[in-house]
């Protein structure tokens, strides 16, 4: 059977000019507001009203665009010798999005899609959100193939040890037990937890597997704590906010893991190294340190092949 992998992510602005297109397909992604379609315009409206020129300007800090499909694109470039399929790069907000991969899939009569969610962690928010998105332009295209999704794959014992790596590298030359490793995860509002949402578990059981694998190789940290970023608006979030932890320090040496995140983008290039080293700055932290995700790291690139060819 031909088959064809899809990498989903959420995608960010590929230029300034995007940077609206971004805000209005993300506010009006019913798993991301979760109320009736007139409500979340109305919402949607006044969040992107008050928040536009904020997220250009932030954005104008990272050189005018997301590094994220650039890395995507690297990934694919190392994943693509060791995969005998095409492989697409799959945007949710902004392009590339699903229909392009799909015409080209249906015009060379590729009959299965290998979904690969580039979140470790399951949430209506993005990989349900990514999936349903991909059913509906295929029913769209008329084109029905088989598709198969990737499980979540956050306590994946090869998975911690690429995410591992990345924390390894960034202490390199460093004593690990002067520091306190904050492993944060995107927050998300408790409703969406308390309507079912697994991610709050699956962010847990991440983090829980990440303590066991360093304990088990002699690294000791002076805490490993877990933290949620990225809030929006006042209702309640996933706790303990990163804000409050960086802005409370009990111990004024931390490393920043993006439990979260598989590939960089404006949460980890900006919000972790940009704007919130301003507040560890400001505090006086002896030392900040944001570890990379782990991108086309080779432990990576090996785990995504090696899951691939175990559902194919």
């Amino acid at each position: 059977m031909n088959k064809a992998l899809f990498l989903l992510n959420m995608g960010g602005p590929n230029s300034i000019n995007e940077v609206e297109l971004f805000l209005n397909n993300m506010f009006a992604d019913k798993n991301i507001l979760t109320m009736d379609r007139y409500s979340r315009k109305l919402v949607s409206y006044i969040i992107i009203s008050k928040r536009l020129e904020d997220v250009k300007v932030n954005y104008g800090l990272l050189g005018g665009k997301s590094p994220l499909l650039g890395l995507t694109q690297d990934l694919i470039a190392k994943l693509s010798p060791k995969l005998d399929m095409p492989i697409y790069p799959v945007m949710r907000y902004v392009p590339p999005f699903a229909d392009i991969a799909l015409r080209d899939c249906k015009d060379k009569g590729i009959e299965e899609l290998v979904l690969f969610p580039l979140y470790p962690q399951y949430s209506t928010t993005t990989t349900l959100s990514s999936v349903e998105d991909v059913e509906a332009r295929c029913e769209a295209l008329e084109y029905h193939p088989k598709i198969t999704v990737i499980d979540p794959y956050y306590d994946d014992y090869d998975y911690i040890e690429a995410s591992c790596d990345e924390i390894i590298k960034a202490m390199e030359g460093k004593d690990t037990r002067d520091y306190d490793l904050l492993l944060s995860a995107h927050g998300l509002p408790v409703s969406i937890i308390h309507a079912g949402d697994p991610y709050q578990n699956q962010v847990e059981g991440n983090a829980s597997a990440i303590k066991i694998y360093l304990k088990e190789r002699g690294i000791d940290f002076h805490a490993i704590k877990l933290v949620y970023q990225s809030k929006v608006g006042s209702s309640a979030w996933l706790e303990p906010n990163l804000v409050d932890v960086l802005r409370n320090p009990y111990h004024r040496k931390v490393v920043i893991f993006p439990l979260a995140f598989t590939l960089d983008n404006s949460e980890t290039v900006f919000e972790l190294d940009i704007e919130h080293r301003e507040i560890a700055d400001k505090i006086k932290y002896d030392n900040y340190i944001v570890a990379k995700c782990m991108n086309d790291s080779d432990k990576f690139v090996d785990f995504i092949a090696n899951k691939i060819k175990e559902y194919t």
